[in-house]
């Protein structure tokens, strides 16, 4: 599974902040061409996109693209412009159903074939954002292998929804719940939504930690300052790996090879099903150790 936990938006028209990139410590590093760039900025932002893809990862992310959705008609145009060498993937805006990423994959492997690019890739990150999105959140995520990932779009549901976002968050609940569990079911990584008062860091923290008992495994950001407070809580935590490494260990020393379905732990009894959860706990801190060394060969910190 990808390591996610961060994933920072830039407009892809803002020269200052594209220009800052690589110091942005996220894993994930999101250059828009939809919602923060203004129509009449869209064709300078692709070609600013384009030009910034390799730069962008230079700071150790990956560099991901959202393009438009295909009912504005710019999608087609958007995906000419950034699929070069150096693009990890596209999050496609407002994905209502599983046609809009067979098209997308259609497309992207065009692209791909054209311009010398190996098949597949360029991944796809799927932005639901809207009631039909919602429920269809499951089919889209397994339209193509492509899909890796699935993000939680807050502001374009309520406003879809016809009813008022707080930071309480009461009227997300259903679909944030539902988002995350679609995800899982399709073996993609689910992304939370952005949490917009990015200067309340105590609730960001409490929303944040709620929202990875839904089963979120990382977040879409919207400041740099949420960036740490997000790796934090989507990191097992050390005690939490140090339990995990026992269980696997004493699972494997003393279950395993005596045909045993459960032994006892630390007082408590662990059957296959926790040997499981703690191998998985395991391979995610592999992953992001993995995801900081890049970062640390890349910057030289």
């Amino acid at each position: 599974m990808p390591v996610m936990r961060s994933v920072f938006y830039i407009p892809g028209n803002n020269e200052k902040m594209v220009s800052k990139a690589p110091t942005i410590p996220a894993d994930i590093i999101t250059l828009d061409l939809e919602d923060s760039v203004p129509p009449a900025e869209k064709p300078k932002a692709r070609e600013m996109v384009r030009e910034n893809l390799k730069y962008a990862a230079q700071g150790g992310a990956e560099v991901y693209v959202r393009v438009n959705n295909w009912e504005t008609l710019l999608t087609n145009d958007d995906l000419e412009a950034v699929v070069h060498e150096g693009l990890n993937g596209v999050c496609l805006a407002k994905c209502g159903e599983p046609d809009h990423v067979l098209r997308l994959d259609w497309k992207l492997e065009e692209l791909e074939r054209r311009r010398g690019i190996p098949v597949g890739t360029v991944k796809i990150q799927l932005l639901i954002e809207t009631a039909k999105g919602v429920i269809n959140a499951y089919q889209s995520a397994i339209a193509s292998p492509r899909v890796n990932s699935l993000i939680f779009g807050a502001v374009d549901y309520t406003k879809d929804m016809r009813v008022k976002l707080t930071t309480e968050g009461q009227e997300l609940f259903y679909a944030r719940a539902h988002t995350a569990v679609a995800a899982r079911a399709a073996g993609c990584v689910a992304i939370d939504c952005p949490f917009v008062a990015f200067k309340d860091t105590e609730a960001f923290e409490k929303d944040t930690r709620f929202g990875r008992t839904l089963g979120y495994e990382g977040r879409m950001l919207i400041h740099p300052s949420q960036i740490e407070p997000s790796h934090r809580i989507y990191t097992p935590a050390p005690e939490d790996v140090e339990w995990a490494k026992g269980v696997v260990e004493m699972f494997e020393k003393e279950a395993i090879p005596k045909g045993l379905a459960a032994v006892a732990y630390q007082g408590k009894m662990v059957d296959t099903p926790v040997y499981e959860n703690a191998k998985s706990i395991l391979a995610v801190m592999e992953e992001i150790e993995a995801r900081e060394r890049q970062r640390k060969e890349a910057t030289g910190k």
